[in-house]
């Protein structure tokens, strides 16, 4: 017999804010993470504005030992331990230090990459003959599983301990997975979520695609505009996002917190067959994700209040807005309530599926939606398909009972959730 999944824990490391406190204020309030970026511009990056987490040293000593912080250089697996850590006392779950893993919990954090800045300076040392002198940590750093490795080791973990890895598909396709495993009755709980590493290293291939937004270098919290009609690409940034996903029984025999339940989703790809490529998404398999999500959460498409897009801020934001409504048949101010957080935080790229669910869980949660800050100006081939009253400029007051979470990636790779207000 299948088990309910709900959402005990939220962490997240964003942008915008790092903590759930912070970030939840910053998307109500409508503040941007998007800061100008000296390394971009001493590097000449046609952008030169990005969407960064500010960890101080004191922060990072609270959930790194002095040992551990020798040598350490990967910022996705420091936001990654950050969220994934605070999500996991966010639940209420203790953090114990003792000889028997913990056989009902496991974690299922994706990551595009590990360590990049860490890869680049073994290179160098390499180069120089001083393999001797790389040190113990430079595998669990630049292995791709390093978050995972990391957050097993840290909470003792004992059930699947394993890293994703689907572009920008990859926090909500690790949400997925901890929702089958829980689903299946594998897992009692599971610390999903996604990272991303910062720096140039990650964004120069993307300046290189000219995909990103190079009009706002002197205004950085415009830069990032998705949906509207001067969007000129999408603005880089890093962070993580996790999520405790437990069976409900287990939530409440230990009296927790449950901010939403998971009804199902779909994870999909489009082949880079049609009008799907490498960078672009298949048409047609957006559209199938979508309504195999909802016939998976046993729900119509006339329950969904609102939709948390992935929105890039880049041509195509027209076309899944086109996607939505054709897999919905839902138009004008028939259409759910819509909006993009990579407004404020940038695009996340690996991370951004699981910072995003954050923000939609809290949405569900806490009664509100959150405003798309740069789209005054929403797209004319947009406002042909919605209404533009269902794109709030800032943050409305209003009870949510299902929310649609959509991520499409690299590779033509796709993945929809469905979160639901949770109801006994």
């Amino acid at each position: 017999m299948s088990k309910r999944v709900v959402i005990t824990g939220l962490g997240v490391a964003a942008p915008n804010g790092v903590g759930i406190t912070e970030f939840s204020h910053a998307i109500k309030n409508g503040i941007s993470g998007i800061r100008h970026d000296s390394q971009l511009e001493d590097l000449q990056f046609s952008c030169q504005i990005s969407g960064t987490p500010q960890i101080s040293e004191e922060l990072k000593a609270q959930y790194f030992t002095e040992l551990e912080l020798r040598g350490f250089n990967s910022t996705g697996i420091l936001y990654g331990v950050i969220a994934g850590i605070e999500a996991w006392k966010n639940a209420g779950l203790p953090v114990e230090v003792n000889d028997n893993p913990d056989w009902d919990s496991g974690t299922i954090f994706g990551s595009g990459t590990s360590g990049i800045d860490k890869f680049r300076e073994s290179i160098y040392k390499i180069d120089e003959l001083q393999v001797r002198r790389l040190g113990s940590t430079v595998v669990a750093q630049t292995m791709n599983s390093g978050i995972s490795a990391f957050l097993g080791g840290k909470l003792g973990l004992g059930n699947q301990v394993t890293t994703n890895s689907s572009a920008c598909a990859t926090g909500t396709e690790a949400i997925m997975m901890a929702y089958d495993r829980i689903q299946s009755g594998q897992a009692k709980r599971i610390l999903a979520g996604s990272t991303g590493d910062s720096g140039p290293y990650i964004w120069a291939g993307f300046d290189a695609l000219r995909v990103c937004s190079s009009k706002y270098n002197d205004n950085p919290d415009q830069g990032s505009r998705p949906m509207s009609a001067t969007a000129s690409g999408f603005v880089p940034g890093s962070g993580a996002g996790a999520l405790v996903v437990e069976d409900l029984e287990t939530a409440l025999e230990r009296s927790a917190v449950i901010y939403a339940e998971i009804l199902g989703g779909n994870v999909n790809s489009g082949g880079q067959r049609g009008n799907g490529s490498m960078t672009a998404p298949n048409s047609a398999a957006v559209q199938r994700c979508i309504t195999d999500a909802i016939q998976n959460s046993g729900i119509s498409a006339d329950d969904i209040d609102a939709i948390n897009g992935h929105l890039t801020a880049t041509t195509k934001d027209s076309l899944e807005i086109e996607n939505w409504t054709k897999a919905l048949n839902r138009k004008g101010t028939d259409f759910p309530y819509i909006n993009s957080l990579k407004s404020m935080t940038g695009h996340c790229l690996s991370a951004a599926g699981s910072v995003e669910s954050v923000a939609a869980v809290l949405q569900l949660h806490d009664d509100f939606v959150f405003g798309n800050t740069n789209c005054h100006d929403l797209h004319p081939e947009i406002t042909a398909l919605i209404d533009a009253s269902k794109v709030p400029l800032k943050t409305i007051d209003h009870t949510i009972n299902i929310i649609a979470k959509a991520s499409f990636g690299f590779g033509d790779v796709n993945a929809c959730i469905i979160f639901k207000k949770f109801q006994k």
